[in-house]
């Protein structure tokens, strides 16, 4: 039997592939645009809806980043929503470890597990930055180190909480008809060197017995923390040669975790663009590009490099002619990963190098780096490169993300879909009833 492609949908609210000036785009944050985008998703018979989270709106210079002006509503609340107008769609949503408590999140992921039948997951992420750490009363932030640590005990805590009920905890009294439990149901007590916590978990046994577990760390401790604990993995690597070695390099670690490849699934984020022919595509694919990195966006995106005021630059000139200030980003506080992990002043001389090799302006140059479309063609070409793509072992499938909102999975859905089903790569039919049943991942079911 061919490798079967795992397909889920991306809400694309908090990231900068959105097109927010296209007439097709409507709103992020009424409920309408989240119900039309999960029953797409659903109707294609996806795995499951992904959230991701925000804490705090970027700032630049001081100023709100344009990318985020729609806001960042709550996950919980989204996702127990849509608990309510979808029957098999997976509900997976970003909570954060470093700055929320262990019996809270366990406690709603449980009830969302609960409200959904066993369609819920939690992508359990770390924040680095001080910037959002101030929204919080713990305030600050962690380093690297610790940030993982705490990820580790964390996830243990609520796993232990999950595991404080059992199955069988709840009768049924016959002669009352009241459910019952055992006096010390939900009893734990946990210390370690992040949590000191004891008392009752108040939420009985899920279907699923805990959520799916995602996580999308890429360190080295983050590859090790997934092939440990998680179910699936939400990647970037989305190309062919970067999305093979990191496939190998995290499956490759299962072993020595006492896991096989089947237990965990790696899911990269992808984009598309389709048009009726190839060439149709690429045209589409180009003026979204443009679309998505405006002038001024250019010019953020190069400030975040730089790390100093650029507002006076050209941005249909070249690049500065200024090297870029070393040391700590004081520009862009909430969003200055691509100096996190490069050396600035490096990078500079690269785009350089490939600004005039290409004869590129600054926003052309923009563009070209920044581009996130992985999948641009007809219906026909997007469906026989993503079964290659998971057939050669880049990954198990990908999480989509559309730059229109909520319109953006329906050509995928009606055109894409029924190729990759035609070619038996593909359901057409959901395997079972919770999530961890349609990503082939039921034998996880713990503490029955």
């Amino acid at each position: 039997m061919s490798k079967q492609v795992h397909l889920a949908a991306h809400f694309p609210g908090v990231n900068n592939t959105t097109v927010w000036s296209d007439p097709a785009a409507g709103s992020h944050i009424d409920f309408s645009s989240f119900v039309h985008f999960a029953q797409t998703a659903e109707r294609a018979k996806m795995d499951f809806l992904f959230l991701a989270e925000g804490l705090r709106l970027r700032e630049q210079n001081g100023r709100i980043y344009d990318l985020d002006v729609v806001g960042r509503p709550d996950t919980f609340a989204i996702l127990s929503a849509l608990a309510a107008v979808t029957t098999h769609l997976g509900l997976a949503g970003t909570i954060n470890s470093t700055f929320n408590e262990p019996l809270e999140v366990a406690r709603q992921f449980a009830t969302l597990d609960h409200l959904s039948d066993g369609r819920a997951a939690w992508n359990v992420v770390t924040s680095w930055d001080e910037f959002t750490g101030e929204n919080f009363r713990r305030g600050g932030y962690l380093p690297q180190s610790e940030r993982y640590t705490r990820a580790q005990q964390f996830l243990q805590v609520a796993t232990e909480l999950w595991d404080s009920w059992r199955d069988d905890d709840v009768v049924a009294d016959k002669e009352s008809g009241q459910f019952l439990a055992r006096p010390d149901v939900g009893a734990f007590s946990h210390t370690d060197s992040q949590f000191d916590i004891a008392g009752q978990f108040s939420v009985p046994r899920s279907p699923q017995g805990r959520p799916v577990i995602f996580q999308a760390g890429d360190s080295d401790a983050g590859r090790d923390f997934a092939a440990q604990r998680a179910d699936a993995i939400f990647s970037r690597h989305a190309t062919y040669d970067e999305g093979r070695a990191f496939y190998a390099d995290v499956k490759g670690r299962l072993p020595g975790f006492g896991r096989a490849p089947e237990d965990l699934l790696i899911l990269p984020a992808a984009t598309f663009v389709l048009g009726d022919t190839d060439s149709d595509a690429a045209d589409i694919a180009h003026e979204v590009r443009l679309q998505q990195v405006s002038g001024a966006t250019a010019i953020a995106f190069l400030e975040q490099m730089w790390n100093r005021d650029l507002s006076d630059h050209d941005p249909d000139g070249p690049l500065p002619s200024v090297d870029p200030v070393p040391g700590e980003n004081t520009v862009a506080r909430g969003r200055a990963s691509v100096r996190h992990h490069r050396d600035p002043v490096e990078v500079a001389q690269e785009w350089r190098a490939l600004a005039e090799s290409k004869n590129l302006s600054t926003r052309e140059l923009i563009v070209e780096v920044t581009s996130r479309q992985n999948f641009v063609g007809s219906a026909r070409t997007v469906a026989d490169t993503i079964e290659k793509f998971v057939a050669d072992d880049v990954s198990d499938g990908f999480i989509l993300v559309p730059h229109i909102t909520p319109g953006g999975l329906d050509r995928f859905a009606d055109e894409v879909i029924p190729l990759l089903q035609e070619k038996g790569v593909y359901r057409t039919e959901w395997e079972g009833t919770t999530l961890r049943d349609n990503l082939g991942l039921t034998g996880a079911r713990v503490g029955g």
